[in-house]
């Protein structure tokens, strides 16, 4: 939100801001305050330097680099998604294991052979794999990342992979967040 303002918006009410996110303005302020971030009574908060304070927090000034392996429909809609960046996170490369898609740019992305993947992780010290592989490759693949060198795995198949400890991964259930969306519709339509 707040890099969607106008030029001339210097500030953002804490109202505003609730408004957006639906919550409480007393909560927000509450937020903020463990940012550092006075505002002004009646006048609201510097955004610039409240957009800052939260990147600074959240840790988007540090820059992140990352592979998708999987050069598919939702590998290719995510290498097309250029607002990573602004979050820190950095997609230098793809790989695949079809060889229609190995050599062809995606986006700028290089679709790479999956076998160099290990070698690419060394020497541009990436530790992160965004995994977008069809299901039944999903486990095997990322058996290899693990031993590629690979310490977070963004994982958008629908599997629980089995993996080592050291292997962080974070599971991003569609359908689950579909579903999630769709019941609080409902929610809203019993409570209205």
């Amino acid at each position: 939100m707040l890099e969607d303002l106008n030029d001339d918006e210097i500030y953002i009410s804490s109202t505003k801001l609730a408004q957006y996110l639906n919550i409480d303005d007393s909560q927000v302020r509450k937020d903020i305050k463990y940012l550092d971030n006075s505002g002004k009574c009646r006048v609201g908060y510097d955004a610039k330097k409240l957009k800052q304070a939260i990147e600074k927090t959240l840790g988007f000034e540090q820059k992140r680099d990352a592979f998708i392996v999987g050069a598919g429909n939702l590998g290719s809609a995510l290498a097309k998604y250029d607002s990573f960046k602004d979050y820190g996170l950095n997609i230098l490369a793809m790989f695949d294991n079809d060889k229609n898609k190995i050599g062809t740019t995606i986006n700028g992305k290089e679709v790479f052979d999956i076998t160099k993947i290990a070698n690419l992780a060394s020497r541009l010290s990436v530790e992160i794999a965004i995994l977008t592989v069809p299901k039944e490759f999903a486990k095997g693949t990322a058996q290899y990342l693990a031993t590629s060198g690979i310490k977070y795995i963004w994982n958008f198949t629908p599997c629980i992979l089995d993996i080592p400890k050291d292997v962080k991964v974070w599971n991003e259930n569609l359908i689950g967040s579909f579903l999630q969306f769709t019941n609080n519709d409902k929610d809203d339509e019993q409570n209205g």
